[in-house]
């Protein structure tokens, strides 16, 4: 699968927040996560498919609703693809709150090997 293709497909799960539907299509096994900053829910950085399923999970766990979320078009160059994605959610016993982030993917042989996340 090209860049390109793998970047539409991930754009369109993250609108759903599919982010598992992502992990099983799109990721390869020893696909490293990694977050802005450590959170006592999350560590900074996640190895392997089956762990990012979890955290996945356990993110979607925190969640209380989900009122909508954004994403803008991708953008790709070579074997790298970046998007913003905004989330306007209410998680269990925080509130509502909204969550930009800067999301980067690598490529490599038709699967997404990184993300990382930025605020």
């Amino acid at each position: 699968m090209e860049t390109m293709d793998i970047a539409k497909k991930l754009v369109a799960y993250c609108r759903k927040a599919n982010w598992e539907g992502a992990h099983n299509e799109l990721y390869a096994d020893d696909v490293v996560s990694i977050e802005p900053y450590s959170t006592p829910e999350f560590d900074k950085e996640t190895r392997g498919l089956n762990a990012i399923r979890e955290k996945g999970r356990k993110f979607d766990a925190m969640v209380e609703k989900m009122h909508s979320i954004e994403t803008s078009e991708p953008l790709v160059a070579g074997n790298s693809i970046a998007f913003t994605l905004t989330m306007d959610m209410t998680m269990k016993g925080k509130g509502r709150m909204k969550s930009p982030e800067l999301c980067v993917y690598q490529v490599k042989d038709g699967k997404i090997i990184s993300e990382e996340f930025f605020v």
